[in-house]
């Protein structure tokens, strides 16, 4: 038997988003007995304390963030729903996580694509590393997320979506990987750990014999890039990023043995938690790849 329903997580979201019963109240238009009475009574029902006073306001405990977030899952997809049967088109939000890389190189073109298809849906875009968009992926903080293969993420759906070049990039007067191997120590310049092209550039390395003192982590490509040119060190980049980078032209990109030059970057989201939104961007991306 089910133990709350949809007015039930309404009313913990907004607890949880306003600090406090009568905050929350107002907000939904309630009376705060009425809050307090049917956080009291959901609690008992679930034997779980939801809520802990810190001061004048309310916090969360662990079972009241957890059921947060269902609850924001699932108020979404009741709202979608309902708008997809009245009005016959997708509305909410989509939130989707992305490397870098996919969001400056392939993503523009399709979720313009997207956008005209479902112009009632808006897309919220967060970006990071592999690693730290499966964390986010598993805290339910995305719906979806594009990662670069290699990956660990047990318990997700993947849907191939995209194949990568990858190429390693040196300062201009370095004209083969030789250069590199002679030297036998190289300044790594990459994204914090969590990358999957800093893992192939790691296993190169290991390969190859070569130590790295140090690794400079940066957040953007157009950094990275700017960085190498300038001789600090190395870095291992989707082929498609130097397209669109002016500072490009400033390093040299080598050929990566085979069996670490291609990449393919991954869909992946919850079994069983696919919103209508997502299927209709999974749709298109499924389409895109078949026209490729």
């Amino acid at each position: 038997m089910r133990k709350f329903d949809l007015e039930d997580l309404a009313i913990v979201r907004a607890v949880v988003t306003h600090g406090g019963v009568t905050r929350a109240a107002k907000a939904l238009h309630r009376v705060p007995s009425n809050v307090t009475t049917r956080i009291k009574q959901l609690e008992a029902r679930l034997d779980v304390h939801l809520f802990a006073r810190r001061g004048r306001n309310l916090v969360p405990t662990e079972e009241g963030r957890l059921l947060t977030s269902y609850a924001d899952r699932l108020l979404r997809l009741a709202h979608e729903a309902e708008s997809a049967l009245v009005e016959g088109r997708l509305l909410g939000t989509l939130r989707l996580g992305s490397l870098e890389s996919t969001a400056g190189t392939r993503l523009p073109h399709l979720l313009t694509r997207y956008n005209h298809e479902n112009p009632a849906v808006r897309i919220e875009l967060v970006t990071g590393t592999t690693g730290a968009l499966i964390g986010r992926l598993t805290r339910h903080d995305v719906e979806a997320a594009f990662v670069s293969e290699p990956f660990h993420a047990p318990g997700l759906l993947s849907q191939p979506v995209f194949e990568e070049e990858l190429v390693l990039i040196t300062a201009r007067h370095i004209r083969s990987l030789n250069g590199i191997g002679d030297t036998k120590r190289v300044t790594l310049i990459a994204f914090a750990r969590g990358c999957s092209y800093r893992r192939i550039f790691e296993q190169w390395q290991g390969e190859r014999g070569i130590i790295t003192p140090g690794v400079l982590e940066f957040t953007s490509y157009p950094a990275i890039v700017a960085c190498v040119a300038a001789g600090t060190g190395v870095a291992i980049v989707p082929r498609s990023v130097l397209a669109g980078l002016k500072s490009a032209a400033s390093v040299r990109a080598h050929a990566l043995p085979e069996h670490l030059a291609h990449s393919r970057t991954h869909l992946l989201w919850h079994e069983g938690q696919e919103s209508p939104a997502l299927r209709s961007l999974r749709d298109l991306l499924a389409a895109h790849q078949a026209g490729s």
